[in-house]
């Protein structure tokens, strides 16, 4: 207990280092910030897994109390590389960075980490299956994920490896279930057909059930409900009661299947710079231009795009609004439809992973678009932006659960390969650098879930946007390493196709870039918010 309160103080400390840097950084003109994007990126993973660090610090299992010290360790010493850095860079000196190294509590915490310490948890990781990071959920959260884990384990992770090699549109055999169980209306209050409270918030159930699908596949399923979440979201937050009623009933039901048009082109995650043009025409709006990076828009019949209304550039976001476009199904990675002098194309983009689901560049052509599908619709002109963000809060926790699921997949697949697999006449998993390698993916899988649901559960916090962006940062990067560490584990199996982990590492790399690519979610929001409440004078 006196370690765990050693390397609370730790984070405080450093807390303390942050907030210097951020009040620094608030000193300067916003519109020079640009200017210090190292130091504010820094900042931004600094503070990312500080945060993720004190939330598993607050676990109650032994076992996940322990992996946080180790995470605290590793971390943590990026953490202060990270900050005495930027400090350095501002002019600030390293003073509260160099307490910290010097203090006794550092030295403790080093101390207990050093020697077979690693070696030891790897060894009760092991024991424990590589079950980590276990979530307090209420009696309803558990039976959902119970049902989808089953659902996953029976039914996904039979077709997800024909799925990824021959790179095939997700089937009905996975669809059909998914409409059953009700997995497209987990953000959707009951009042409008879905599962979520009507009087209350709590995410956790969607956490949990992303991250069980994402467990047996991140692309044949685990990615299936991010869409619906994000356009629900939008939905609720600035569409008119008739819009409500009408879609999201249909949305909750699985029909339509949805998809997120925002990226385009010349512009990834700067959504306030788009400029797919909606021209106003009697009875609606038509839409000319393109966007690429639009998943799932073959087989979606339902796409949610952002578009400029105002064609005023220099009005950045507060010229863009939401739009409900309608299309026919496709399972193929190329179609075209025509309608009303308008048509709506698109073509799938070729990737190394995260199959199934399919990326498509879309080109739209005077495509029409009635008044009744902007969503607010004439409140919503202008208000696409925020709407978007409304929508992509949700979008990043649940990134940060299908990061999770993938991570526990990885760890698990690596479990049960090195206690099979003899090298030197013994298991791979009776070697110190073997555990060791277990016992710190293990770290990071439980510091990441412990800060994604939490931040699922605290829906009153004012700052959840940043805690949702600094989940995603951790867990996406995370998932990269620790795929990559169960890879390695594997050998040259692990490069083959025949084993599932060569998947979870191609699928992983795909996480830290799309719903906010990390340098954006660093940058834009999470360095933005501290610097911005440092300026403000208020905690984070």
């Amino acid at each position: 207990m006196k370690l765990h309160e050693a390397a609370l103080r730790i984070a405080d400390q450093m807390d303390a280092a942050a907030q210097q840097v951020s009040v620094a950084l608030a000193e300067i003109e916003p519109a020079r910030l640009d200017e210090w994007q190292v130091e504010c990126f820094d900042l931004a993973w600094a503070i990312s897994d500080l945060r993720a660090a004190r939330s598993a610090l607050n676990t109650a299992n032994d076992l996940d109390r322990d992996l946080a010290l180790l995470f605290m360790r590793q971390h943590g010493r990026r953490a202060m590389d990270r900050l005495a850095d930027a400090s350095l860079s501002l002019g600030l000196g390293t003073v509260h960075i160099e307490d910290v190294r010097a203090g006794e509590d550092w030295r403790e915490l080093s101390k207990w980490a050093a020697g077979t310490r690693a070696q030891k948890l790897g060894e009760a990781v092991i024991s424990a299956a590589g079950e980590v990071g276990a979530p307090n959920l209420s009696g309803e959260a558990e039976l959902a994920r119970d049902s989808f884990a089953r659902f996953a384990r029976a039914t996904v992770a039979p077709l997800a490896e024909d799925i990824h090699r021959q790179d095939l549109t997700i089937p009905e055999d996975i669809l059909r279930p998914m409409r059953e169980l009700g997995a497209f209306g987990l953000a959707i209050p009951q009042q409008y057909g879905g599962i979520a409270e009507d009087d209350g918030e709590d995410a956790s159930t969607m956490i949990a059930v992303t991250e069980a699908l994402s467990e047996a596949s991140l692309a044949a399923a685990g990615s299936l409900i991010t869409r619906p979440e994000i356009l629900s979201r939008a939905l609720l937050a600035g569409g008119t009661e008739a819009q409500k009623e009408h879609w999201l009933p249909k949305i909750a039901a699985g029909n339509p299947l949805c998809a997120i048009a925002i990226t385009e082109p010349d512009y990834g995650s700067d959504v306030a710079s788009l400029g797919l043009r909606a021209n106003k025409v009697q009875g609606g709006w038509r839409l000319t231009g393109s966007k690429t990076w639009c998943t799932f828009a073959g087989k979606a019949e339902l796409l949610m795009v952002v578009a400029r209304t105002d064609l005023d550039r220099t009005l950045g976001h507060r010229g863009l609004s939401l739009m409900l476009v309608e299309k026919p199904s496709d399972d193929g990675h190329q179609f075209r439809h025509e309608s009303r002098d308008g048509s709506i194309s698109g073509k799938a983009i070729a990737t190394i992973g995260y199959r199934g689901m399919h990326s498509f560049d879309l080109a739209f052509d005077n495509w029409f678009v009635p008044d009744d599908c902007v969503i607010g619709q004439e409140a919503g002109i202008g208000r696409g932006f925020y709407l978007t963000m409304a929508g992509m809060m949700g979008g990043r926790m649940q990134t940060a659960a299908r990061a999770c699921g993938v991570m526990r997949a990885a760890l698990k697949a690596s479990i049960e390969y090195c206690g099979q697999r003899k090298v030197f006449g013994a298991p791979l998993s009776d070697y110190p650098l073997t555990l060791s390698k277990i016992a710190n993916m293990a770290a990071k899988l439980s510091a990441c879930r412990a800060l994604a649901y939490e931040v699922a559960a605290n829906v009153d916090d004012p700052n959840r946007p940043m805690a949702a962006s600094m989940a995603k940062l951790t867990a996406c990067r995370a998932a990269e390493e620790i795929t990559r560490e169960a890879l390695q584990l594997h050998g040259g199996m692990g490069y083959a196709e025949e084993t599932a982990v060569s998947r979870y590492f191609v699928d992983a790399r795909v996480l830290s870039i799309f719903e906010g690519a990390e340098e954006t979610l660093a940058l834009k929001i999470i360095a933005r918010g501290a610097i911005a409440q440092a300026g403000n004078g208020t905690p984070r």
